[in-house]
Formats: structure tokens, C-alpha cells, sequence
């Protein structure tokens, strides 16, 4: 199967490059290559290349000449410094993703596997002794400086037990860069009923391992921590370290998408559907950095207390679906990709990131707790 792989240079695209090849299969890599994301030559995969970004419709036309199937991971990721970054986030994530399928439309390529996300959902699963499972309400300033991170009731004030966030949850997007991945998702659902096509979103929790960019807060806090490491500086954990995530190895997730280009094919045309793509092994902030400072050796965490206002509290995966449709399988633990990812090889980020300091007035992405900044461009 020959397929179109967007952002194939990045984080995850390039991983996925190497899965499909060990798979047997033909990947056509296309990234913007821009200075933002990569501030040098970035080695490229082994693979057919193509320099493009995905809105020039073009030269996407050009890269579907004998594609089978498109992956699409190129997108705008993280938060811009305030809200005047919409238009570019948008641009990348909605308008790119529109140009991506107009082309497929009219190339005859049917088949789509899409980089969906966890932050479509906002707060996760939470449930309430009186009330079931309920919806938090946005956090509050003052709770947090008081120490009091735990979501409330809305409606009665108890407190809440965090569970797993399965697909017929109620999206939530809480922050632009989320809204955009819930439209480029609306926007494949509408594509695949206009074209007869079949698309699948594999919605990823928190990614990290090899790979990863350094010094810079887009690529996750796992990211973040083994960039203050590297620095011999200690890893400087959020509130009382106690959110809840599902930390996924991205070896796991390039399988994972290979194994749904592979599925998606067999799907009636018409199909869209989403899976949630985690370890199913959840592990707080507090637990991952440890495990990570351990593993390279020191300095340890220091739990602050510091917060964002705009972060959720507890976000975790329920990935069953996943396993059972398509069967597929985690096969890192957590205990040996921490291990592995704490002396990995990071990649180098266009401009050295210092330890941001928290502002309680701005939103960051679930899962990533580092600062609102300039954002990373599509082709990423």
C-alpha cells in the first residue's frame, strides 16, 4: 500500500514512516520542513520526500499520484500566546485539512487516517456520588492559589473520582488548538459521506519517546521535563503532581496508525469513526517525572504548586475500543519507555525554551502544562 503521509518529517510522522516500511508498505513523506519546527536539516525519513505544505493544493495533488491512503498528522500544535493566533491555528489545522481532502476527493483516494486528540474532550470523565457522571466546570483562579486542584460537582460541590474518557463522551474543546481538532475531525466525517470515503481518528494521549523536541513547550510535559534534565536542571512539577494522564510510547502510536490504515480499508464507504489511542496504563504528573529523573539520574522533581488556569485536572484514556476493533496493543510500559525516553536523543527546537513561569490567566492543552508561546507550524 503506498501512502501519504502529512508532517512525515515530525515528532510522530517520522515514526510512522519507519512502521510502514517495516510493514511492508510505501510511504510518501511530505512536510513544510519550516523554520519554526525544524530550525536546521532535519534527517528525513527513509522514504519518498516531498517538500510541500499541505494547504498548497498543488502540490498535494501532485503527492496522491498513486497513493492508496493518506495519514495526516501535519498540523499547528500547542497554544499561541493569546487568541489574536486563532486565524494561523485555524489556517493550518482546518484550512489545511480541507485543502488534504478536496484533493483526495478529486484524486479518488478514499481512505484517511486522521491525528485526532485527547483535547476534544476538555475535562475528563468524572463521577459524582450524588449525581453520576457529571461535567466540571472550568476551574477557578481562586481554588487553585488555595491549593484546592480537584474539580467540584457543579451541582452539589462534592468531590468528584476521576475515571477513563471512552469515544461517546461529549466533546469539550476547551482551548483553539482543541476546537481546531474537533473540526478537522467534523470536516473528515462530512468529507467521507460527499466522496464515499472512509476515515478514521485515532485520538492520542500523551505521545513521547524518541524523538521528541527539545527545549520547548508544544511537545508535551513529558518533553519539557527531559529538556530541564538534559539541562541538569531539576524537573519542576505542576501543582501537587497528582493529575491523572495516559502516557502512550510513540512507537505505539505509529502502529497504531498503521494498523488502522490497514483496517480502514475494509470499513463501508460513508464510515467515520474515532479511537482513543493510550497506554491504558494511567500514571500522574508526579509518577512520570519521577520515573524519568530516576532513570537519568537526577536532579529530582520539585513539585511547586504553580498552575495554570486553563489546564484540566485529570484526562485519561479509556482505549479499549481500539484494541478490540482493530486489535491492536501497546507493547512499551511505562517503565521502560520513561526509562528508555530519559536518554533518548531529543530533536532540536527553533528557539531554546527557559522554564516558562506559570500565569493564571491563560489556557494550555490537557496534557501539556508548560506556557502559551508561539506555536509550532503545519508540516510539524
Amino acid at each position: 500500500m503506498r501512502v501519504l503521509v502529512t508532517g512525515g518529517a515530525g515528532f510522530i510522522g517520522s515514526h510512522i514512516v519507519g512502521a510502514l516500511r517495516r510493514r511492508g508498505h510505501d510511504p510518501v513523506a511530505l512536510d513544510a520542513l519550516l523554520p519554526a519546527a525544524h530550525p536546521g536539516p532535519p534527517e528525513l525519513p527513509d522514504a519518498e520526500f516531498v517538500r510541500a505544505d499541505v494547504r498548497d493544493a498543488a502540490a498535494v495533488r501532485e503527492a496522491l499520484r498513486g497513493v492508496d491512503a493518506v495519514c495526516h498528522q501535519a498540523a499547528m500544535v500547542g497554544l499561541g500566546k493569546d487568541f489574536a493566533d486563532a486565524p494561523a491555528y485555524v489556517g493550518c489545522n482546518d484550512l489545511g485539512t480541507a485543502v488534504l481532502l478536496a484533493e483526495m476527493a478529486s484524486a479518488g483516494v478514499r481512505d484517511l487516517v486522521l491525528a485526532g486528540s485527547m483535547v476534544v474532550y476538555g475535562e475528563g470523565r468524572y463521577d459524582c456520588p450524588a449525581h453520576g457522571v457529571v461535567r466540571p466546570a472550568p476551574r477557578r483562579a481562586a481554588d487553585l492559589r488555595a491549593g484546592r486542584f480537584e474539580p467540584r460537582c457543579p451541582s452539589c460541590g462534592a468531590e468528584l473520582t476521576p475515571g477513563l474518557v471512552d469515544e461517546d463522551a461529549p466533546a469539550d474543546p476547551r482551548n483553539v488548538y482543541a476546537t481546531t481538532k474537533l473540526a478537522q475531525e467534523h470536516l473528515a466525517a462530512s468529507w467521507t459521506r460527499c466522496a464515499d470515503g472512509r476515515s478514521m481518528s485515532l485520538r492520542y494521549h500523551n505521545v513521547y519517546g524518541p524523538g521528541m523536541p527539545r527545549d520547548t513547550p508544544y511537545a508535551g510535559v513529558a518533553s519539557f521535563f527531559r529538556s530541564s534534565l538534559a539541562r541538569g536542571e531539576e524537573p519542576r512539577v505542576y501543582e501537587d503532581g497528582a493529575q491523572r494522564r495516559d502516557f502512550v510510547h510513540v512507537r505505539d502510536v505509529a502502529e497504531a496508525n498503521v494498523t488502522a490504515l490497514e483496517a480502514v480499508g475494509s470499513r463501508p464507504p460513508g464510515t467515520a469513526v474515532a479511537y482513543n489511542t493510550g497506554s491504558g496504563d494511567p500514571h500522574t504528573v508526579g509518577e512520570m517525572a519521577t520515573a524519568l529523573a530516576t532513570a537519568h539520574g537526577g536532579p529530582a522533581p520539585v513539585v511547586t504548586g504553580e498552575f495554570r488556569l486553563g489546564d484540566v485536572r485529570h484526562i485519561t484514556a479509556d482505549s479499549r475500543r481500539l484494541r478490540q476493533d482493530l486489535g491492536w496493543h501497546p507493547e512499551t510500559t511505562f517503565t521502560t519507555g520513561m526509562t528508555e525516553f530519559a536518554h533518548a536523543p531529543q530533536r532540536p527546537s527553533a528557539t531554546p525554551t527557559p522554564e516558562p513561569s506559570p500565569m493564571a490567566d491563560r489556557s494550555s492543552p490537557a496534557g501539556n502544562h508548560s506556557s502559551p508561546a508561539k506555536p509550532s507550524p503545519a508540516g510539524a
